[in-house]
Parts: C-alpha cells; sequence; structure tokens
C-alpha cells in the first residue's frame, strides 16, 4: 500500500498574468474566501428563527514578501500606476507545486493591484536578508485543484 503525504507549502510559483513573468517569492498569505451571511425570516413564520442564506463574497487582500534585488523596483513601479490614476490591474496565478513541479492547487486572482508596499525592517546589527512586501486588493479568487 502506498503512503501518500499532505503537500509542503514552500514549493510555490507566483506568475504576473502569462508563464514567462515569474517572479520568486517567500510568502504568500491572505487566500482567503468569505461569504457574508444573509439572515432571512418569513413574516408568516410560527418558528423564532431564521434562515441563513449565502450573501456576497469577501476577498481578502493578499500579500506577497520576497527577497530585495537592487536592479528590480517592480512592486513600486506597479503602485506608482495606480497614483497615476490609471490602475493597472493585473490577474495572477498562486500555483501550489508537488515534487515534480506540477501544479496541484491554483489560485486565481482576478483585477489585482497594489494598495500597500512596505520596505523592510532595518536594524545595524541584523544579518537577515532585506524583505519587502505587497498588499493587493483583488475582485475575485477562485481555486483550482489538479490531480
Amino acid at each position: 500500500m502506498a503512503v501518500t503525504y499532505p503537500v509542503p507549502v514552500f514549493h510555490f510559483t507566483v506568475e504576473w498574468g502569462d508563464q514567462n513573468n515569474r517572479i520568486g517569492f517567500t510568502e504568500v498569505s491572505g487566500l482567503t474566501v468569505e461569504l457574508q451571511t444573509i439572515d432571512y425570516k418569513v413574516g408568516s413564520s410560527f418558528e423564532h428563527q431564521v434562515t441563513k442564506m449565502p450573501g456576497i463574497p469577501q476577498y481578502s487582500n493578499i500579500t506577497l514578501k520576497r527577497g530585495i534585488y537592487s536592479e528590480d523596483n517592480e512592486f513600486f513601479r506597479w503602485l506608482n500606476t495606480v497614483r497615476k490614476e490609471k490602475i493597472e490591474r493585473r490577474d495572477l496565478t498562486i500555483s501550489l507545486l508537488n515534487e515534480e513541479h506540477e501544479p496541484v492547487t491554483c489560485w486565481h486572482i482576478k483585477d489585482a493591484f497594489p494598495c500597500k508596499v512596505e520596505g523592510p525592517t532595518l536594524n545595524s546589527t541584523g544579518n537577515e536578508v532585506a524583505v519587502e512586501s505587497i498588499e493587493l486588493c483583488h475582485e475575485g479568487l477562485t481555486v483550482e485543484f489538479r490531480s
């Protein structure tokens, strides 16, 4: 009998629209979808309870973190497009990969744009890599499971 294990979280890719535009990240968080609920009570009902119905989905902002490279300021270039009142929205695909580097689960993010870019915490006694983060607002998230 073959033993199966859960997929580890450290092997993933982030694509900015096409297969050739991948950026390496150290962390991705905020892949959350939450449905608001609507309480509804039928006026002619004699029961003292409400029916719960699904409402509008809410999507958490997605945070991406990566090491800073001196020749790459892509995050700030993208943020500056928002300041010019011509928001550059991008579709992203975040893929969790198996041992053969094949996608197991993909999160497709629709119409994302940066709402926050954060630089590293600077410390004169530290020896860590400088890490920046970008927080993305978006208009939808779908999950695709592959086998």
